[in-house]
């Protein structure tokens, strides 16, 4: 009955807005930086990913994120990650419709899969930056050569090109995010723990401004009591062939 519901929203829907968090690239065998599967070492992510940790041991927080690396390679998009590609091209074909993903990975996998409207709320692993001249560049290698990087031209130390905890989200996509979210008529919240801000204020927003709300997710989460439909299941089980299902709006 639940997916019954989920696919007669999205028949009616104009305006999606979609918000992906660690629970949908989990399915692909990435893990999240919460429950056991956090754990590296003796460390847990939340102390790594910080720029103090950085300063304190550069080396150590590369070694983990070269870790991270190495695991995001050899994962493959799923079957949530390909639904999202195929409502992306079903909302894009109907009459004003319109199509916008949010996600708080890093890993790259929507990108792969295919998406093309994303918004990057918390950067790119694949992506360096200098930490003195601020320079950027992509780099796919995997193993990275040297622990930790240096950039190529002032010889600083590079760092991964994420938002860390105690950082701001980039101001550009964030003010894109936050405009998408108020104007969707239906806003869709997959694997994410809803404890992260600003991102999970997005749901919020949608709300405010007379959207629905449909979340996705194993567990309950804050946003379970404010969604409209709330489907409990793993996202790859809950969207795969989820567009051939859906009523003609």
């Amino acid at each position: 009955m639940e997916t019954t519901d989920l696919e007669a929203f999205l028949s009616r829907a104009k305006a999606l807005c979609v918000l992906t968090g660690s629970g949908i690239s989990q399915e692909s065998g990435i893990p999240t930086f919460r429950g056991n599967d956090g754990l590296w070492k003796q460390y847990r992510a939340e102390v790594l990913a910080t720029p103090g940790a950085f300063a304190r041991d550069p080396k150590l927080v590369w070694e983990w994120y070269a870790w991270r690396r190495e695991i995001i390679h050899r994962a493959q998009p799923n079957a949530a990650h390909q639904a999202l590609v195929e409502l992306e091209a079903e909302f894009s074909a109907r009459p004003g419709g319109r199509f916008a993903l949010l996600t708080q990975n890093v890993d790259g996998l929507h990108e792969r899969a295919g998406t093309g409207n994303l918004i990057r709320l918390h950067g790119d692993i694949w992506r360096l930056r200098c930490t003195g001249c601020g320079a950027e560049r992509q780099d796919y290698s995997v193993p990275l050569d040297r622990l930790p990087p240096h950039c190529s031209f002032c010889f600083s130390l590079l760092r991964p090109a994420v938002v860390w905890f105690g950082e701001s989200l980039p101001q550009e996509e964030w003010a894109r995010a936050a405009d998408v979210s108020a104007s969707a008529d239906l806003f869709l919240v997959i694997g994410t723990s809803a404890l992260v801000q600003p991102a999970a204020s997005l749901p919020l927003l949608a709300k405010q401004n007379g959207g629905l709300l449909i979340e996705i997710n194993p567990a309950p989460t804050p946003l379970s009591g404010l969604a409209d439909l709330a489907i409990r299941g793993k996202a790859a089980e809950v969207l795969g062939g989820l567009s051939s299902r859906i009523p003609d709006a």
